[in-house]
C-alpha cells in the first residue's frame, strides 16, 4: 500500500470516476486514489487516512455540491493540514468563492469544467513538484 494519497471530490458521479481514471492511469502505483461525493465524506475520509498514516499531497474538489461548497472545504482542510495542495474544480464558483479559497485555504489553482485532461495532468503534475 501507498504512503500517499489524492483525493477527488464531486458529487456527479460520472466526473468523479473521470477525475479518478485520468489522475490514476497518469500517475499509476505512486499513489492511492480516494473519492468522495461530498465534502462531508471527503472530510470523513482524510480523517481515516490520517489515522493510518496516509498522507493526502493533493485534492481536487468540485465547488457547487450540496451541504457544503468546495471553498468551505478546502478552508477546513487547510485549517487542520496546511501541506495539502488544494484545486477547486467548477463551472460555476464566484469570483469571490475563488479569492477567499486563494486567500483562506492556499488554493493552488482553479480549473473551468469542462477542463482539458492535459491541462490538469500538468497542473496536478507541477503541484507535486513543490510539495
Amino acid at each position: 500500500m501507498n504512503e500517499v494519497a489524492i483525493l477527488c471530490v464531486d458529487d456527479e458521479t460520472v466526473i468523479l470516476e473521470s477525475l479518478q481514471e485520468q489522475i490514476s492511469r497518469h500517475f499509476g502505483e505512486q499513489f492511492m486514489y480516494e473519492a468522495a461525493e461530498s465534502a462531508e465524506e471527503a472530510l470523513e475520509i482524510i480523517e481515516e487516512l490520517n489515522q493510518e498514516g496516509v498522507k493526502i499531497v493533493v485534492i481536487v474538489s468540485d465547488w457547487l455540491m450540496p451541504g457544503m461548497r468546495g471553498d468551505e472545504l478546502l478552508v477546513k482542510v487547510h485549517q487542520q493540514f496546511g501541506d495539502i495542495t488544494t484545486i477547486m474544480l467548477t463551472g460555476q464558483a464566484d469570483e469571490k468563492a475563488i479569492e477567499r479559497a486563494k486567500r483562506e485555504a492556499n488554493l493552488y489553482c482553479c480549473i473551468h469544467k469542462p477542463w482539458r485532461k492535459e491541462e490538469l495532468l500538468k497542473i496536478i503534475t507541477t503541484a507535486l513538484e513543490s510539495v
